[in-house]
């Protein structure tokens, strides 16, 4: 894959925590617009992803395999970015179901320690705390699967050349 594309993978998975410059807009947390409201929401991922497919990957055809792969992709990693908010343990909860209501949730389930705003405050004992915790809540499991797949492709690959 181009270089274009891993750099726009880092950014739509990242992208929604931008909201908190909403705070300097003097826009309240609670508001539609403000932190893990509107551009937390698997509805804002899919206007991103669509966003992403059509600035930057023009040559693919509309609505052809690769651009509909290119679309599901781009959006499920910018929604992930508030699906994953929503397993944290603090703040008022994510727009998960915007735009049908600006109600915020939270899963029953929250391992994920919510990070500090500010770099100040993540750059503290509490943000290295919320690291350690995303590595063994996101990025250790992530690994996994990852070596995992690997694993079955090899293996697969392996049973096919026989």
């Amino acid at each position: 894959m181009p270089l274009r594309f891993w750099l726009l993978s880092v950014f739509c998975s990242v992208f929604p925590d931008a909201d908190v410059i909403a705070f300097d807009f003097g826009i309240p947390y609670h508001h539609l617009f403000g932190h893990r409201g509107f551009f937390h929401s698997p509805f804002f991922g899919l206007l991103l992803g669509l966003l992403v497919v059509f600035i930057f990957f023009r040559s693919e055809k509309i609505f052809s395999r690769q651009w509909w792969v290119l679309f599901v992709y781009f959006s499920l990693l910018t929604a992930s970015h508030g699906i994953l908010d929503a397993f944290t343990d603090g703040g008022l909860g994510i727009a998960l179901l915007l735009p049908f209501t600006t109600q915020r949730f939270f899963f029953p389930w929250r391992p994920i320690q919510v990070s500090p705003i500010g770099i100040s405050y993540f750059l503290s004992r509490w943000g290295l705390r919320v690291l350690i915790n995303e590595f063994l809540w996101i990025w250790l499991p992530l690994c996994l699967v990852l070596v995992l797949s690997i694993l079955v492709r090899k293996r697969n690959i392996h049973i096919d050349n026989e």
